[in-house]
């Protein structure tokens, strides 16, 4: 049996070299993306940066701790409360204390040193706690110095030094400051935050809460001090936090991105894995299934002489064994190389954490190996099964025309897979249409409708060749008719190489189509709600209170402020959920918004009230519920309107007094009817200019709020897009090259019967782009189907936007498709032409 696979292989080496190359970057890249996988899972020790020198903290509780039937539940606050003075008052007592107040800056024209994307602006004690060390100059002694974090090597950006000039807007206004100092965190390089650093007293003006208690004390002290103020009933001591040791990496700048990051990284290489996973299978089963349909004959001489069809089926399993073992172990060897590339380049972009490397994990590998050698065996079943049901006399009888019928067990598998599709995009539509949005299930729904259409490929391949060629085999000349038999002839060539075709236009169309008509979407969500003039919005940080002022001072606008908080609420007895919330005033809201209300009135809401939308448990009008504010303090709210889900992003509305904590972070202002926008516009740029805010007008804002897809989420989409191609580009080269080896007399005719060399090669090169316009139409369909089901849903979850079509992915797509298959198919038709006509026709199979 081994000599007789190794003998098939030699001799067909040009039908196993496709599917070893596939499989072998099948492999590569399941054990690269393995390897990044087990990183993430593996991340090193990180200690707390900001505070890395300060004993004791003490600061806002930033999590809500919920004891339920199955133990405590956690999750963390959005708006943890300032420390309060008294309470820093009582800690002084203990030892030496800094008071930390963070408060965003905007520095200009240069930018100090750092990785942060906003800058911050500390009081000068607290730098110690880092510990930030001086580098160059002196610490802030008077109001109008300031210290900046300094550039290094690794952070090569513009330098602010000692003696320039800057210009600082705060929330309390904007100025020219003096630099008079740089510093650099003692221990590493500046990478946390970018800093700038006030004196004292400016600090405590600018913002007077106060963050963080840094405590040079006892810990079991500085617990019992917290405990004594939070029993006087006053209320001062509730609600706070003690952190030591690594505890201290809360009260880090944002302490959760690398955790983050780490979910992200998860999720994109997850869905890189298995989409490569999902087309290995398709490739590998389309080749190994083309190749026993070559090898007919073969087969037929097998059974003339004796073998039984499991000593066939073994056969092929054999071959696929072995292309496997060695294909796989080939991938490993490319994974061990691109896993350090591929974390080298996440971290490079900002996908991953700047620390992110791969570890030496081994199961990635094993794992890699045996998915490697599964896929190879399951794309054989197939072709196996086929292989073994060839008769002895009825294969070396068949003619080299396909017939196109599909045995019963594969028209009922097809059928059972589409209908599995159907009945999946069915129910969620109605039960769940807003499930269909989200990324996990339209990156998988499309794989349904691929497989079933590739199963039912023999009988809509035909239709579809004669519905291409219908004109041009009705013009002189025999080009098209030709084109049209010779596809419809070989119509398990020409499902060979539109499969890939078929698989690669599906996801890009479906992925990329998808994604555009949410994102549109929800801008076109946002147009309509937002019914203001101007938005103004801050920077990362919060709009100053000057602004709001100043706006509401211009004769003719009307102002309504909001802030980002959250709600969070216990459903069922043993889940927290959070939600994204806003508090508004109801009033001033009215004036520049239109909510989709579908239950009660958002006019009613006030500070007994909430607004939730349609995805609560509870969303019955005038019940009451009991919900966790962003603070953590828990209320009893009672339901006073619904809103639609939408696309997901109308979240839950509160007023004011309800999001302690939370800072003014947008600014909607209409111009009253009769007042003159010009005017409006100007002063409120004027406002914008003085206080550090930016202003745009409502359809500026609904851009940049609501931008195409990018990030993580657009790297992900081309990372698919790139396997996909990747992978066409090889099973069209191997089917291309393998289809050509099988049709050399077949050419050869052609020439005796009076063609030229060109014209033959003009053929080969027609028939290949008709085939891959086949591929594209039934991948079009398929994607055309899932976009129906997203726009269904979005129709039912009220949202009133159209269908994108990406027509550039499907342009590059069907570009690179046609030039491959054309390239692979006139390129071994030209070398074997070389050969004299008479004897092409003269070499037997």
């Amino acid at each position: 049996m081994l000599s007789l696979v190794l003998r098939g292989i030699r001799n067909r080496w040009v039908t196993f070299a496709g599917s070893f190359v596939a499989l072998a970057l099948g492999v590569g890249i399941v054990a690269t993306t393995g390897l990044a996988l087990a990183a993430t899972f593996d991340a090193p020790h990180r200690g707390p940066e900001r505070f890395a020198a300060a004993p004791v903290l003490v600061r806002g509780e930033d999590r809500l701790r919920v004891d339920t039937p199955i133990g405590v539940r956690t999750r963390a606050l959005t708006d943890p409360r300032p420390v309060p003075a008294e309470l820093a008052a009582e800690l002084a007592r203990l030892g030496r204390t800094e008071l930390d107040r963070t408060f965003p800056v905007a520095v200009g024209p240069a930018r100090p040193a750092g990785d942060g994307e906003q800058a911050v602006g500390h009081p000068w004690p607290v730098a110690a706690a880092a510990p930030y060390r001086l580098v160059s100059g002196r610490a802030p002694a008077a109001s109008g110095e300031v210290v900046v974090t300094a550039a290094d090597g690794s952070n090569p950006g513009t330098r602010t030094g000692v003696g320039d000039r800057i210009t600082v807007t705060t929330p309390a206004g904007s100025g020219t400051r003096a630099v008079v100092g740089t510093v650099r965190p003692a221990h590493g390089p500046a990478g946390f935050e970018t800093a700038v650093f006030f004196t004292e007293a400016e600090a405590a003006r600018i913002s007077p809460d106060i963050d963080v208690v840094v405590v040079h004390a006892d810990p079991a002290a500085v617990r019992a001090a917290v405990r004594k103020e939070a029993g006087k009933g006053s209320g001062t001591g509730s609600g706070m936090a003690v952190l030591t040791g690594d505890e201290r990496r809360r009260a880090d700048p944002d302490p959760v991105r690398d955790a983050e990051a780490l979910v992200s990284v998860n999720a994109l290489l997850g869905t890189a894995a298995g989409i490569t996973a999902f087309v290995s299978v398709f490739v590998i089963a389309s080749t190994f299934s083309y190749g026993v349909a070559q090898r007919r004959r073969e087969f037929g001489l097998l059974r003339t002489a004796g073998a039984t069809p499991g000593q066939v089926r073994r056969l092929v399993y054999a071959e696929a064994v072995l292309v496997g073992v060695l294909a796989s172990a080939a991938g490993c060897r490319l994974g061990l190389s691109g896993a350090p590339r591929l974390a080298s380049w996440m971290a490079g972009e900002g996908m991953a954490p700047r620390w992110f490397a791969i570890g030496d994990q081994a199961w990635p590998l094993h794992t890699a190996f045996w998915t490697g050698l599964a896929v190879a065996l399951a794309g054989a079943v197939t072709a196996a099964h086929r292989a073994g049901r060839t008769g002895p006399v009825e294969a070396l009888r068949e003619s080299s025309v396909d017939s196109g019928s599909m045995p019963l067990s594969r028209i009922l598998l097809g059928a059972a897979v589409l209908l599995t599709g159907a009945v999946l995009v069915a129910v969620a539509l109605v039960q769940d249409p807003g499930g269909l949005l989200k990324r996990k299930t339209y990156i998988t729904q499309p794989m349904l409708l691929i497989v079933g259409f590739a199963l039912f490929a023999p009988v809509l391949v035909r239709p579809a060749i004669r519905l291409l060629t219908w004109l041009p085999a009705r013009l002189p000349g025999a080009a098209g008719l030709l084109t049209r038999e010779n596809a419809c002839a070989g119509l398990r060539r020409t499902a060979a190489v539109a499969a890939p075709v078929l698989v690669t236009v599906a996801l890009a169309v479906s992925l990329m189509g998808t994604t555009a008509t949410i994102d549109a979407a929800g801008a076109a969500e946002a147009r309509t709600q937002a019914t203001g003039d101007f938005v103004a919005t801050a920077d990362g940080g919060a709009i100053p209170a000057r602004f709001v002022e100043r706006a509401r001072r211009i004769p003719g606008a009307v102002v309504s402020v909001s802030r980002s908080t959250s709600v969070t609420v216990l459903e069922e007895g043993v889940a927290l959920v959070g939600s994204e919330a806003r508090a508004v005033d109801p009033a001033d809201a009215a004036a520049v918004s239109a909510m989709p209300v579908v239950a009660g009135r958002f006019a009613d809401l006030d500070d007994g009230g909430i607004v939730v939308n349609e995805e609560w448990l509870t969303t019955t009008v005038g019940e009451r519920v009991g919900v966790w504010l962003g603070d953590g303090r828990k209320v009893t709210l009672r339901v006073v309107a619904v809103l639609a889900t939408g696309t997901g992003g109308n979240g839950v509305y509160v007023t004011p007094r309800n999001a302690a904590g939370a800072g003014i972070d947008r600014v909607d202002v209409g111009v009253r009817s009769g007042a003159e926008r010009s005017a409006v516009a100007e002063r409120l740029y004027a406002d914008g200019r003085a206080t550090g805010t930016d202003v745009l007008t409502t359809a500026q804002w609904v851009k940049a709020a609501h931008p195409a897809t990018g990030g993580s989420t657009r790297t992900g989409l081309l990372m698919i897009l790139a396997i996909a191609l990747l992978y066409t580009g090889i099973a069209l080269a191997n089917t291309q090259v393998m289809a050509t080896a099988d049709r050399v007399r077949e050419l050869a005719v052609l020439r005796l019967a009076g063609a030229t060399k060109a014209q033959v090669l003009r053929l080969v090169g027609v028939e290949a782009f008709v085939v891959v316009a086949v591929g594209a139409v039934l991948g079009a369909l398929v994607a055309a189907l899932n976009l129906l089901g997203v726009r269904t849903a979005l129709g039912r979850l009220g949202v009133g936007s159209g269908v994108v079509v990406p027509w550039g992915a499907i342009g590059l797509v069907v570009g690179v498709s046609a030039a491959l298959a054309v390239v692979f198919a006139v390129l071994p038709a030209s070398l074997a032409l070389r050969t004299r006509p008479v004897e092409l026709a003269g070499t037997r199979e």
